[in-house]
């Protein structure tokens, strides 16, 4: 890290413009707390109905010996809040906030080539569960995980991109 930017404001265009255009994201998944071994663990089937302590188990989690319990055994537990990365993400925009670094509005963040109607990225109403974007944004090609307002981490590829589709340029047009 360049001594320049430590304790200084560094823009999204300066730090996006210079990298190659597909990255890997990496998130926290939505939360799902505790869930049965039927859910989690893919176990084929449920109990019989009849059965006398629950039907949504395991039938038999292991021999009498070895005394415990084997790791592959499907047991309750965690479901969500886990880290996933995706490979591969493309990006089609790095877009200016609404509000300048000068105080200033500016409705410009959607503009193209081919329109050059002066609006923002905002749809109307603004975003599902998320509201008007205000800050800086890119704009990343699919879905990336996680849930809304929850931080996404992008860096570099893992594997350098090769095919054509990587490395065409994107040109907007809405």
């Amino acid at each position: 890290i360049n001594a320049e930017y430590m304790e200084a404001v560094v823009s999204t265009q300066s730090t996006w413009e210079a990298v190659v255009s597909t990255q890997s994201t990496w998130a926290v998944v939505s939360t799902q707390s505790t869930w049965a071994v039927v859910s989690t663990q893919s176990t084929w089937a449920r109990l019989p109905r009849k059965t006398h302590r629950g039907l949504r188990k395991v039938a038999c989690i292991g021999s009498w010996h070895p005394a415990r319990v084997a790791y592959s055994v499907a047991r309750v537990g965690q479901y969500g809040y886990h880290h996933r990365t995706e490979l591969r993400k493309k990006i089609y925009m790095v877009g200016d906030g609404v509000v300048g670094e000068d105080g200033k509005k500016n409705y410009k963040s959607a503009t193209t080539e081919h329109d050059l109607t002066e609006k923002s990225i905002t749809p109307m109403g603004g975003f599902p569960h998320y509201g008007e974007v205000l800050q800086d944004f890119l704009m990343v090609k699919g879905s990336v995980p996680g849930c809304k307002k929850r931080p996404i981490t992008l860096r570099k590829p893992l594997h350098t991109p090769t095919t054509t589709a990587a490395k065409e340029e994107v040109k907007l047009k809405f």
